[in-house]
């Protein structure tokens, strides 16, 4: 028997991931002519078919499935036998899954700094489609948002999260005098996704008497952060998306009182592609930068 070719292997990889002959072939830069052909040597080589049909788009039939997972595991070792003769030098294709939330906040304004340490790595950034989504079919790791809780996975931990109230400076400079519980009453509280936020930080803060349910109910954290910044009213931040804000100076902390969260982010790979040289790159690249960047984080500004 006939092996196949690594080009046949990496277009049906593609096609696996993306539903589609024509986005397979973009990311090879191969023409969709030349991506149907290596899939159709492959299937001559195997002797049976390894895709089919579904609607408009096409999937993986059973014995492909279970072809491609067998060989995506010899694809890295060959990636990583590629990297290691070429002089050590980190290289490769690197798929990472990145929960919105961090990416927008955190990893959007640090990337860059990872391609100047390895600008051989080919890095490819991707949404899931819930925060804590962790299916190896779609990434090399995931950034993944929960408690932690992922059997059979490679786990290291980024980030816990603490809840608190931010607004702008200019909000309390307004009044002329630092903001009180009280005020809380006739301030615009701002609400992302429900009243839960507000709601539980009131009754952590004994501020009983304050509606928590009045205000604006944002659908996303961005719009929220925003109106805060603008000084539109007080939003409930954390962490992660106010930790840059308010190391600027565009947010600050009017009260003192904080809640921890049970729920943190962190970096998610399957054991095998865990070790993988361009993984681990990324993963320690990321753990440190975080670690740096967030010491501007612990002592951010509050009213005075």
């Amino acid at each position: 028997m006939h092996l196949p070719s690594i080009t046949a292997l990496r277009a049906l990889d593609a096609i696996a991931r993306h539903g589609s002959a024509s986005r397979a072939a973009a990311e090879l830069c191969l023409t969709r002519s030349a991506i149907s052909h290596q899939i159709n040597t492959l299937e001559e080589t195997l002797g049976f078919a390894v895709l089919e049909r579904a609607g408009r788009g096409i999937v993986l039939t059973y014995r492909g499935a279970r072809y491609i997972h067998d060989a995506r595991r010899a694809l890295g070792i060959l990636e990583e036998a590629a990297h290691r003769s070429a002089g050590g030098e980190v290289a490769g294709r690197l798929r990472v899954s990145c929960a919105p939330g961090f990416a927008v906040y955190w990893l959007s304004h640090h990337v860059g700094a990872f391609h100047r340490a390895y600008p051989h790595v080919e890095l490819s950034i991707t949404s899931p489609r819930t925060a804590d989504e962790v299916g190896p079919r779609d990434a090399d790791l995931f950034i993944a948002y929960g408690n932690g809780d992922w059997p059979d996975f490679a786990i290291e931990p980024i980030t816990s999260l603490s809840y608190f109230p931010v607004c702008s400076p200019t909000l309390v400079n307004a009044r002329g005098r630092p903001l009180t519980l009280d005020d809380l009453a006739d301030v615009l509280l701002l609400h992302m996704g429900g009243h839960t936020d507000w709601v539980q930080w009131l009754a952590t803060a004994g501020a009983h008497h304050v509606d928590g349910r009045r205000g604006i109910v944002f659908s996303e954290a961005p719009f929220a952060q925003q109106a805060a910044i603008s000084g539109q009213g007080i939003a409930i931040g954390d962490t992660l998306v106010s930790g840059d804000a308010l190391a600027r100076g565009l947010l600050i902390l009017p009260f003192d009182v904080t809640m921890d969260s049970p729920r943190g982010y962190y970096l998610v790979a399957t054991p095998e592609r865990a070790q993988r040289a361009e993984v681990r790159a990324f993963s320690d690249w990321l753990l440190e930068e975080h670690r740096v960047s967030a010491r501007a984080w612990r002592t951010p500004p509050r009213q005075t």
